[in-house]
């Protein structure tokens, strides 16, 4: 792909830097168990910013005494919701600046427009979260939403920043037939995710502490009835989660399989794109596949063996982040010089 900027190249440039901050921040406030830290929305405990003077705390706790204040926690709730919002001004003004230059040539306009309709959308998922006391299945709609909102942002940013060099002959027909490995792989690498996301919004991710083992066993004793329960009842809180102990590891262990699953296909597609010669510039896209793959899979075996770190459980958010923007980029690219080309 060669540089062809065009107008607001740079502006969502920023917007994918914010939004994946924003995904970073959400998924340390949940792994840090903070995203109760303030038990009301958009404020905090009543207040617009994070109580600190002791007066203030004690109106806090005056306010909520079911929900005790603790600035630990606080704190990222806060913070994610402050870049949440900010990625949400700065996707406003694309939008607007998309409807004042969309007479231009290669202008963009669906895109930032459904980009604005799908950052409102998470404002009232992140308002959910909390008012529904981080039900499974809100919680893991917003974490999808957040993967989405990044990834239509970086697509947004390929469309305004790159051309995409024209395939020709017994080169467009091979990049043709990589087409539905790189479909199949997005939508499984996005059904991976959702699976981690439920994983982490059920506290299902040491209910197998050992690996490759689960327990001890090759196949424990698992609910998947009772873990996949999408229909299950409003509680009145799920910090630390509800289900019981098969529940969980069915949870965990259908997100091993997913795993092993991404990894063939991911690892498949990776391969293909390596052996492509040298000239259609495929190759920089499987070699990065591939050792952003083997990062991911290292960080999701480190999560299991040291019994779910902080730091590393972030970094295989963030990982699995900036896998699904190389697998997008992946599908822009073999799509786009296959539709340059007539087809």
């Amino acid at each position: 792909m060669y540089p062809d900027r065009k107008p607001g190249f740079r502006l969502a440039l920023v917007a994918v830097a914010l939004a994946m901050t924003v995904v970073v921040l959400g998924a340390f406030t949940r792994l840090a168990d903070a995203g109760l830290g303030c038990p009301d929305w958009p404020g905090c405990y009543g207040f617009l910013g994070i109580p600190m003077a002791e007066e203030s705390i004690g109106v806090a706790q005056m306010r909520y005494p079911d929900a005790p204040y603790e600035f630990h926690k606080a704190w990222p709730e806060m913070v994610h919701r402050y870049f949440a919002g900010g990625l949400g001004l700065v996707i406003l003004v694309m939008a607007g600046l998309a409807l004042r230059r969309r007479r231009e040539v290669d202008q963009p306009l669906k895109l930032p427009l459904a980009l604005l309709g799908l950052v409102m959308l998470q404002g009232a998922f992140g308002a959910w979260t909390v008012t529904l006391r981080l039900w499974p299945q809100v919680v893991t709609a917003h974490l999808l939403g957040g993967f989405a909102t990044l990834s239509l942002l970086w697509l947004l940013t390929l469309r305004l920043g790159w051309r995409v060099p024209r395939a020709e002959g017994d080169s467009r027909n091979l990049q043709r037939a990589l087409v539905p490995l790189a479909l199949i792989a997005l939508v499984v690498l996005v059904m991976q995710i959702g699976l981690g996301g439920w994983t982490s919004s059920n506290y299902a991710a040491l209910a197998c502490p050992d690996f490759p083992t689960c327990q001890g066993e090759w196949w424990p004793d698992a609910d998947f009835a009772h873990g996949f329960d999408l229909a299950q009842a409003v509680g009145p809180n799920y910090l630390g989660g509800l289900l019981y102990g098969e529940g969980r590891v069915a949870i965990h262990l259908a997100h091993r399989i997913g795993a092993l699953v991404a990894i063939l296909i991911l690892g498949l597609l990776a391969l293909r794109l390596l052996r492509q010669p040298r000239e259609r510039g495929l190759r920089g896209f499987g070699l990065g596949l591939l050792v952003v793959l083997a990062l991911q899979v290292a960080l999701g075996i480190a999560n299991v063996v040291l019994s779910l770190p902080l730091a590393v459980a972030t970094a295989h958010n963030a990982v699995g982040a900036a896998l699904l923007l190389v697998l997008v980029s992946v599908n822009y690219r073999l799509l786009a010089a296959t539709r340059k080309s007539g087809g």
